[in-house]
């Protein structure tokens, strides 16, 4: 078993420092990466907007994939070898599949080429012409130079390769948001048809809470394969979101369709959707499932079903007129991107031993004709489903379960069977209000707070995770710490420019050992959501206040 990114299995040169529920009654359950280009961030293709399924002969008598609601023992994933799957499954989308390839190997590449090439630089530093050879080596292999301070300093006690990596990730993250928000290469903005689907189903918004484990930061784009732009996503350790912050969004919602129509008139008989998504692992269950609940699947999916107990009590509680929410359940296995979702009946109430299981319906419906397997999905979902469920909810489920198929020939067929990565790797921690553009899987570990004090488990998580992956091998934790604001908004900038500053404080005292051992290191950034524009970057401890500043 691999558990970490194999770019991180030898960083001892960096510097001198030590080192869900089982899958019972679940539906249907029967039982090489592109060449490196140079100069760091190559923006990739966008992804296609048009289908492209592959069509074959009609099945007759098609036997309905009817589920069993008995319990059966739990079951490990087969991870699946090159070359398996001889023929696309009939609803998978190719080329998209292809396209999201192409751009997750061009920003992996980019970030996995940070530490060879310190390693090249590091061999240097006692050249007479270090520092320019360094900068050369740095703009032909990360496509960016680093701070010429830190490289003229070298004589003096050695190159700190701390700050230098430090520098690297967060040049290569600036670089990467900056080309997401530029070109939009998930198509992410594209929400039309989605929208329309969705209220077709009787829901106005979509609100995603999957985990901030960095394994499940591809959901929407990659797992669900939705629109970013048509949903919330906020990730909490655990997936406990905050019911209070919830709640305001709600209100929010719920005013804007009231004065603006928008997404629909307050009339309109759809509801909001809020969606929990925890995670399991099915190849190392004991070890790589949720840390937040000590990779124990089923406390994983009571825990997120709890909070959304807490939230639909939460609006009941505080709004007159029958106000209520729709919830629902999924669970993703980050070894294979396989989602079981557990349907709820009309009160919200969610069994946790009845889920529709899409890896087994993949299999299941592979050789049949599109409108077959189409057909064979949603008879599966109805059987699922208690017998008070929503027809909408029914038919929204039935969607995201033949979207997840195409994530699951992604893996099986485009990343070698499985994932290499199957433990944490990430590359630095997200921390603050933003980050819509990272969609890439264990490439962030989010924690999205206010205040240190209010996101203080989730920083935990985190840092713990990060003292495995970099500082036993000496590197230090990278954190970007932002806050978008709306520019349209008297004062907004200077508020959010205030807030990444006190937060940074607060990071810095919270964590005052890391930091003065040079073992986290902070870059503040804020972003004008209203204008679409890039990065602006604020400071980073990277880099001291020049002489005289303070």
């Amino acid at each position: 078993m691999i558990r970490r990114h194999a770019h991180r299995n030898n960083l001892i040169w960096a510097s001198g420092a030590g080192a869900a529920p089982s899958p019972a009654a679940t539906v249907g359950d029967a039982r090489q990466a592109s060449p490196r280009k140079l100069g760091g961030w190559e923006p990739a293709p966008a992804a296609p907007r048009t289908e492209d399924t592959v069509s074959r002969p009609s099945v007759q008598d098609t036997a309905p994939l009817a589920p069993s609601r008995e319990r059966r023992p739990p079951h490990r994933a087969r991870r699946h070898v090159p070359g398996t799957v001889t023929q696309p499954h009939p609803l998978t989308n190719r080329s998209t599949n292809e396209q999201l390839r192409t751009y997750d190997q061009g920003v992996r590449a980019a970030f996995d080429q940070i530490v060879p090439t310190l390693k090249q630089i590091s061999a240097l530093h006692c050249e007479p012409d270090f520092t320019q050879r360094a900068q050369q080596l740095a703009q032909r292999e990360l496509g960016f130079e680093l701070p010429n301070g830190i490289l003229d300093d070298a004589w003096i006690a050695g190159l700190d390769l701390r700050r230098l990596y430090a520098w690297s990730v967060f040049e290569t993250y600036r670089r990467m948001a900056d080309d997401f928000f530029a070109r939009d290469p998930l198509r992410g903005r594209e929400t039309t048809t989605f929208d329309t689907f969705l209220q077709s189903c009787g829901f106005h918004l979509m609100d995603i809470t999957p985990c901030a484990d960095g394994r499940l930061a591809h959901a929407i784009s990659y797992v669900l394969r939705l629109p970013i732009s048509a949903v919330r996503r906020k990730s909490y350790a655990g997936t406990l979101f905050d019911v209070e912050d919830t709640v305001e969004k709600w209100v929010e919602v719920e005013h804007q369709r009231f004065r603006e129509g928008r997404p629909n008139t307050a009339d309109t008989a759809t509801r909001y959707l809020k969606v929990v998504m925890y995670h399991f692992s099915s190849l190392d269950p004991q070890h790589q499932g949720c840390a937040a609940h000590g990779s124990d699947d089923a406390q994983a999916a009571r825990a997120g079903l709890e909070r959304l107990h807490h939230f639909r009590q939460a609006i009941e509680n505080s709004f007159c007129c029958g106000a209520s929410v729709a919830l629902l359940l999924i669970g993703l296995d980050t070894d294979t991107d396989a989602i079981r979702v557990h349907l709820p009946d009309e009160r919200g109430e969610m069994d946790l031993n009845q889920s529709v299981d899409a890896q087994a319906l993949y299999d299941q419906t592979h050789n049949l004709t599109p409108e077959a397997a189409r057909q064979g999905i949603l008879e599966a979902v109805c059987a699922a489903a208690p017998d008070t469920a929503d027809e909408g909810m029914v038919r929204l489920v039935a969607r995201l379960v033949e979207n997840n198929l195409s994530q699951i020939e992604y893996v099986r067929t485009l990343q070698g069977g499985g994932y290499q990565d199957a433990g944490h790797a990430e590359r630095f921690m997200a921390v603050g209000i933003g980050f819509e553009e990272i969609q890439l899987r264990n490439l962030t570990y989010f924690a999205y707070l206010h205040t240190v004090e209010e996101g203080a488990p989730d920083l935990d998580v985190g840092c713990h995770i990060f003292d495995g992956l970099n500082v036993r091998h000496g590197l230090p934790i990278p954190v970007v710490v932002r806050f978008d604001y709306h520019g349209r908004v008297p004062g907004a900038r200077a508020r959010a420019v205030e807030r990444v500053h006190r937060l940074d404080r607060a990071l810095a005292d919270r964590f005052r050992t890391r930091v003065e051992q040079g073992l986290l290191h902070r870059m503040l950034v804020v972003r004008d959501c209203d204008a679409g524009a890039g990065l602006e970057v604020i400071s980073t401890s990277v880099m001291p206040p020049p002489a005289g500043e303070h």
